[in-house]
């Protein structure tokens, strides 16, 4: 389980930035709330909340960054930037990341620091009686090279010196199978955001979510079941394998949604083109859901709410605090303009995006807000503007 991410000088924040889903121990616990191996108590989500252009969408996007980084920047062409942008005042300065979480029983420390061009430090820590260094990797600039020291990590250690400048370490030894590294590159987190924001909802989205669905009927039934239980008008969803053929790919198929509706007197098949945007978003968005819920990882939504009633968020939020739908503790952390969530949630999972007149973002756990008490009506306030993180008119 995920215990806290920190940052520095990417996107519109420039100064360190955590977001932290550790509770306290007077917290009173609740079905979103769960305790790691470590025994510290987490939460199982976390919502953030801001104005428009504050940089909720950049406050996620070290999660997706980091994932991809640690498991896939293998397969980078070796000239290749490294896909981060920092603060656009401090452009030839490194951006930092720091991630605390559960793995294999055990507490985690990860550690990066970085330009679009090379790795200039990267590290990984476990906690016994105090964090030791599983390896820690250092940029010399003197030598043009890595200096590399490891404690049961098992990559040789002349191949860990020439892992590429662009690349990490963890998602190298992956390649030579190394066990560790291995479990660790594998893709615990499942999100719509990529490096450009959040993937649109379009018929590609619907076609991919279509083609997870074909092949994991598993989760197909669970989806089913979902959505007609949330009054869509549906009473269930085929996924059919259509023609796509073009002149270069003649016997192209593709996987492609229908939703059934009935009535009394009869019953119509429609594709997923003309159903309703709340009904294709719920359905895409299920499709990292389910994934998430049946691996314990972690989910990392952008505007989750997007197109959806809100009287969907509790539903949908249910998922996470439901041990029948959520065996393993997965968590999600999402952005959301619909403040209604604020009705349903302990103000340790809120956290407040604005941004100031020098653009930059900043961000703070609701519990955190100066006297903030227990009873307030925490959307009444924020509406109010009473915690700030609103747009100004």
């Amino acid at each position: 389980m995920l215990h806290s991410y920190s940052f520095s000088n990417f996107q519109s924040f420039r100064e360190k930035t955590t977001v932290d889903l550790r509770l306290n121990q007077k917290t009173s616990m609740t079905d979103w709330m769960a305790v790691a191996a470590s025994g510290q108590q987490l939460s199982k989500l976390m919502a953030i909340i801001g104005p428009n252009g504050s940089g909720k969408t950049a406050l996620l996007k070290p999660l997706p960054f980091l994932n991809w980084f640690m498991a896939n920047s293998f397969q980078s062409q070796p000239d290749a930037l490294i896909p981060l942008a920092p603060h656009f005042s401090s452009p030839d300065q490194p951006s930092e990341f720091e991630v605390f979480l559960d793995f294999d029983g055990k507490l985690w420390r990860y550690e990066l620091r970085c330009t679009q061009k090379r790795v200039l430090h990267e590290a990984l820590y476990v906690r016994r009686d105090r964090f030791n260094y599983v390896f820690v990797r250092e940029w010399d600039d003197k030598s043009k090279a890595f200096r590399v020291k490891q404690q049961e990590f098992g990559m040789p250690p002349r191949e860990a010196k020439k892992v590429r400048e662009n690349a990490s370490l963890i998602s190298t030894a992956a390649q030579y199978g190394v066990p560790l590294a291995s479990r660790i590159a594998a893709n615990y987190v499942n999100s719509n955001v990529q490096f450009m924001g959040r993937r649109l909802l379009d018929e590609a989205a619907l076609l991919t979510a279509a083609k997870y669905f074909a092949a994991q009927p598993e989760h197909n039934t669970k989806m089913s079941a979902l959505l007609a239980s949330w009054d869509l008008g549906l009473s269930d969803v085929d996924i059919r394998e259509i023609p796509a053929a073009s002149p270069e790919e003649p016997s192209k198929t593709v996987w492609y949604p229908f939703g059934r509706h009935k009535s009394a007197q009869s019953e119509i098949l429609l594709p997923f083109a003309v159903e309703s945007s709340g009904t294709q978003a719920a359905f895409v968005l299920l499709s990292h859901l389910l994934q998430t819920l049946e691996i314990g990882g972690l989910a990392v939504i952008d505007e989750f709410e997007n197109d959806l009633h809100p009287h969907m968020l509790e539903p949908i939020l249910d998922l996470f605090g439901n041990p029948a739908t959520n065996p393993h503790d997965a968590q999600l952390i999402f952005t959301c303009h619909a403040v209604e969530v604020l009705n349903l949630i302990h103000k340790s999972q809120v956290t407040l995006v604005e941004k100031s007149e020098d653009c930059e973002s900043a961000a703070c756990r609701l519990d955190e807000v100066e006297g903030i008490r227990n009873d307030d009506n925490y959307y009444a306030k924020y509406m109010a503007g009473a915690y700030g993180a609103i747009p100004n008119f």
